[in-house]
């Protein structure tokens, strides 16, 4: 861990190297005068929309929409099967087949979905107005670096993931509640206007508003990777006589939470990074043809009980489709099965950082229980 005092409280990196715009973004953080202890940068940190994706920011009374992001609630879920053996056949059906019948990228279910969330919303104007359409998008994985994939497991098992968020609730209870903390920050001057980092006071009537909007928006983003996953599985059935899953991990990584640290009550945001309480089951993904990890937290407070959400980017999605050409993925891909890039090579493995320098670099926080291996991946 590296310490930087380069604002009002210290910044602390698992990182080997953060970029300077992400660096400055951290500074921001730090100078914030509710900020509070320290800022902790993950080891996967890369510069994000106001805040660093892989950061974590602990405040006092404050809470920021922006520091949260626009896919609340976006995780991963990992399920243990009790198959063992698959051959490519096999695997290039269930690709095939979850293409096929699982709305991926823009595309919804054409019949509502059902989920007790629905029936008691939160009285939140964006939320209502988002609901109905949020009833045919339950299910859905959506695009960008969103997937589901079948991995080998080191402990002899093939598990199936699934990386998926809240969907347009989330993109919308962000966008909506940033603007309502930049107009009210115009008055309170609680954050520089041109850092993208407006708060809300959580005991305000905007504050409270947002944050039982975002916590809906995380109940409806687990229901989503649950529903997403059972799909998956039910594939992964037929075609395998799979009989039943032994073990599910579920996590977000996008999100604002009230705990205690350093024995004081804080509100903790976590951009992309997850909590790595110890003891607590965690999940890193490295890319679409790298490894990924289950892990077990460690409790390190120095992180705020924190630890990275992936392998973090090395490059910007433009960048990467700029440098990256399709021999390059495809040979980076060789061996695993999928339906292609679609004209997007932005998650092309070398778009990513190295996952075992990544978990290398905190060791303090985590420690590896079950190492992947990608056989076949569906790329939203």
């Amino acid at each position: 861990m590296k310490k930087f005092d380069l604002g009002r409280i210290p910044i602390k990196s698992w990182a080997d190297e953060v970029e300077d715009e992400a660096l400055q973004q951290a500074v921001n953080l730090a100078n914030l005068p509710f900020a509070y202890s320290h800022i902790a940068l993950m080891a996967d940190v890369h510069v994000g929309f106001g805040m660093p994706i892989g950061g974590v920011l602990a405040s006092k009374g404050v809470i920021i929409p922006n520091a949260v992001g626009v896919d609340i609630g976006c995780g991963i879920i990992a399920a243990k099967t009790d198959i063992k053996n698959i051959n490519i056949e096999q695997i290039e059906n269930i690709v095939d087949k979850a293409h096929k019948t699982i709305p991926l990228g823009y595309k919804h279910h054409k019949k509502p979905r059902e989920w007790k969330g629905f029936d008691n919303p939160p009285n939140s104007k964006v939320v209502l107005e988002e609901l109905e359409a949020a009833r045919y998008q339950l299910g859905t994985l959506g695009g960008g670096n969103h997937f589901m994939t079948m991995e080998q497991g080191s402990d002899g098992h093939i598990w199936l993931m699934v990386h998926s968020g809240s969907r347009n609730f989330g993109y919308k209870i962000a966008n909506y509640y940033n603007k309502i903390a930049n107009e009210i920050n115009k008055a309170t001057k609680l954050s520089p206007s041109k850092q993208d980092l407006a708060g809300l006071y959580i005991d305000s009537k905007e504050g409270q508003e947002y944050f039982v909007a975002m916590n809906y928006a995380l109940e409806f983003a687990k229901e989503n990777r649950e529903q997403l996953l059972e799909q998956f599985y039910t594939i992964f059935r037929e075609e395998t006589d799979s009989h039943k899953i032994l073990q599910k991990i579920g996590i977000h990584h996008n999100y604002a939470a009230i705990e205690t640290h350093f024995r004081e009550e804080v509100i903790v945001h976590r951009k992309g990074a997850i909590r790595a309480e110890s003891g607590e089951l965690g999940i890193i993904p490295g890319s679409m043809g790298t490894p990924s990890y289950i892990v077990e937290g460690l409790g390190n407070e120095e992180s705020f009980r924190t630890c990275s959400h992936g392998a973090g980017r090395v490059m910007s999605r433009k960048m990467a489709n700029k440098l990256i050409t399709r021999e390059m993925a495809d040979k980076a891909m060789e061996g695993i099965v999928h339906k292609g890039w679609r004209g997007d090579l932005s998650e092309a493995p070398m778009a990513y950082k190295d996952i075992e320098e990544v978990i290398a670099n905190q060791k303090d926080l985590v420690k590896p229980v079950v190492k992947f291996t990608p056989l076949g991946v569906v790329k939203g």
